[in-house]
C-alpha cells in the first residue's frame, strides 16, 4: 500500500446525506474484477440510461473531473458491505473523504485500502461546503502528518484520527504488510514450536484405496 502523507488538489462537494455504497458503485459495475471500478463511481448519477455522461453532475465538470477530495454529507458510505465502493473512489483518484459520519464497514474498508476518511463536526463540514460553493479555487490540502486541512482562504481546520489508523497510512502498511513486519518472530516461534511439539507438524499417513 502506498504511503500516505499529504494530498493536495480539487475538492468536490457532495452535501447530500446517506450516500450509500450502492450509489457509490452499483452492482452492475462489479461483474468483473478486470473492469476499472473508477469508471463506475457514482454511475447512477454520472451516466444517463444510454451510458452518456450527465453534463451537470459535478464529477463530469472541470475541474472536478480530477477531484482528489470529496466533502460529503453525514453517513457517507452507509449500506451494504461493498469493498468495491472504496476501490471505485480510489481508482477514480479520490484520496480523502471528509464527512460528519461514515458507514461503519465502509470506514473499515477505506483504511485497509489507503483511503483517508476525516470525521469533522457538522458545522465545520458545512463551512467547507459553503466555501466550495462560493469560491473560484475549489482546492485544499489534507496533511496527515499534522492532521490539518488547509483551505485557500488561509483557513486551517484540525482533525483527529485514531493513532493506529494514522500510523497505518503513514507507513503504507495494510494488514498483510503489518503482519510481514514480524516474519522473523513468526519463523522463530514456528522453529521453537516444531522442536517442542513435533507431532503437530507431522504429515498424515497417505490413505490407500481399499
Amino acid at each position: 500500500m502506498e504511503k500516505y502523507t499529504r494530498v493536495e488538489g480539487v475538492a468536490a462537494s457532495f452535501p447530500r446525506p446517506n450516500i450509500d455504497t450502492d450509489a457509490i458503485i452499483s452492482v452492475a459495475w462489479q461483474r468483473s474484477l478486470k473492469s476499472n471500478p473508477g469508471e463506475g463511481l457514482f454511475a447512477i448519477w454520472r451516466y444517463d440510461l444510454q451510458g452518456q455522461e450527465v453534463p451537470d453532475f459535478i464529477l463530469n465538470r472541470a475541474p472536478f473531473r480530477k477531484s482528489k477530495v470529496i466533502v460529503a454529507g453525514a453517513n457517507f458510505g452507509c449500506g451494504s458491505s461493498r469493498e468495491f465502493a472504496v476501490w471505485a473512489l480510489v481508482r477514480f483518484g479520490i484520496r480523502c473523504v471528509i464527512a460528519p459520519t461514515f458507514g461503519d464497514i465502509f470506514y473499515e474498508n477505506s483504511f485497509k485500502n489507503g483511503l483517508l476518511l476525516v470525521t469533522l463536526p457538522q458545522a465545520e463540514v458545512d463551512e467547507i461546503h459553503h466555501h466550495l460553493a462560493t469560491t473560484n479555487d475549489p482546492t485544499m490540502s489534507v496533511d496527515l502528518e499534522s492532521c490539518t486541512i488547509e483551505l485557500p482562504n488561509d483557513r486551517t481546520i484540525a482533525f483527529n484520527i485514531p493513532t493506529a489508523r494514522r500510523a497505518t497510512l503513514l507507513e503504507g502498511l495494510d494488514e498483510i504488510g503489518q503482519t510481514l513486519r514480524f516474519v522473523a518472530d513468526i519463523e522463530d516461534f514456528q522453529q521453537k514450536s516444531r522442536a517442542c511439539q513435533p507431532w503437530l507438524y507431522a504429515r498424515p499417513e497417505p490413505r490407500h484405496s481399499p
